[in-house]
């Protein structure tokens, strides 16, 4: 099966926002858990850190926590964009 690997990418992102923590003007830590060539994509596209550490968890970049809450919001919220 062909799949499109910048949407699988997209919502790794967005699911990284589910276990942030550690917030500092560097970034903010996620568990990482999720398929290595996925994370690698990530790290390439300048999202992530290098995830290939000893660390349990990875350094999403100032524009990576963006993206992963701007992508969280918008595959999984379930509140009416068209409501005030």
């Amino acid at each position: 099966m062909e799949y499109d690997k910048d949407k699988i990418a997209d919502t790794v992102l967005a699911l990284l926002s589910l276990t942030m923590h550690d917030e500092s003007e560097l970034g903010c830590r996620a568990w990482k858990n999720h398929d290595w060539s996925v994370l690698n994509r990530l790290h390439e596209r300048g999202l992530i850190d290098d995830p290939k550490n000893k660390n349990k968890s990875v350094l999403l970049t100032p524009a990576g926590v963006q993206r992963s809450r701007a992508l969280f919001d918008e595959l999984f919220s379930t509140s009416d964009r068209s409501s005030p």
